[in-house]
């Protein structure tokens, strides 16, 4: 993990906030991606000899090249991208609407697809590498939306990423490039910002482990996929939930 050079998005808050940070404790060469730049630069530690940081939008198909172009200008090389940014949205299904369903899927798909697209490119010509996106515990038993929870084109989007992982893990596993998922449960994140405390209370009661997550349990898996530890997984996902549902 020491000599890594890796693309970390939604690094401003969250789950990527904790990978960039475990990344770069242990001593891996980061670039940090979140259309959040000034909060990004808040947290992270700015003048890192092995930070660089660029705000934007990943649906951008420019912006992700350039992404990845300054990452090897700056490094020297690209051996991996963790995907965390996405779009959350609670809209039920009589409440959602085109425009809002346009933009999730504009985020979370297209955005997913076009950063893995552009990380692959080098790691091909490097003849390996490893990409790690990120769904939903929330397919498993489909979220409705409202009082934070993710609504149909949320949903959608993360059952989406699920399909591309497999697609793209097939496409680039004999260039010696690994693409697998990982699926969060329910995370102390500001995306359940607005559940209330009987709400909470109630969610709780579907872990056996009794808690939500901490951002940087999930961030932990993230960096397992990445190492050579998982050296023989590709087109996974790996279920991260604590047991609320067994995946």
């Amino acid at each position: 993990m020491t000599d890594q050079t890796v693309i970390v998005t939604g690094a401003a808050s969250g789950i990527g906030l904790a990978c960039a940070k475990l990344l770069l404790a242990r001593g891996a060469r980061v670039t940090a991606f979140d259309i959040a730049g000034e909060k990004m630069a808040q947290n992270l530690p700015v003048g890192e000899a092995n930070l660089h940081l660029i705000a934007g939008d990943v649906s951008e198909p420019s912006l992700c090249q350039q992404v990845v172009a300054e990452t090897l200008a700056q490094f020297g090389g690209l051996d991996a991208l963790i995907h965390w940014g996405a779009a959350h949205s609670m809209a039920r299904w009589d409440e959602l609407g085109a425009e809002e369903c346009n933009r999730i899927m504009e985020i979370n798909v297209t955005g997913t697809f076009l950063i893995a697209q552009a990380a692959a490119k080098p790691m091909i010509e490097q003849g390996k590498g490893a990409i790690v996106l990120c769904t939903s515990t929330s397919v498993l038993y489909g979220g409705t939306g409202g009082q934070g929870q993710g609504g149909p084109a949320y949903i959608a989007s993360k059952g989406a990423v699920i399909a591309l992982t497999r697609s793209l893990a097939r496409a680039l596993g004999p260039d010696g490039v690994r693409v697998n998922a990982v699926s969060p449960g329910i995370t102390e994140t500001a995306m359940i910002k607005d559940y209330s405390e009987e709400q909470r209370e109630a969610m709780k009661q579907r872990f056996p482990l009794g808690r939500f997550a901490d951002p940087e349990e999930i961030a932990a898996a993230g960096l397992y996929l990445i190492s050579d530890q998982a050296s023989f997984m590709t087109g996974e996902t790996m279920h991260v939930n604590g047991g609320s549902n067994f995946g």
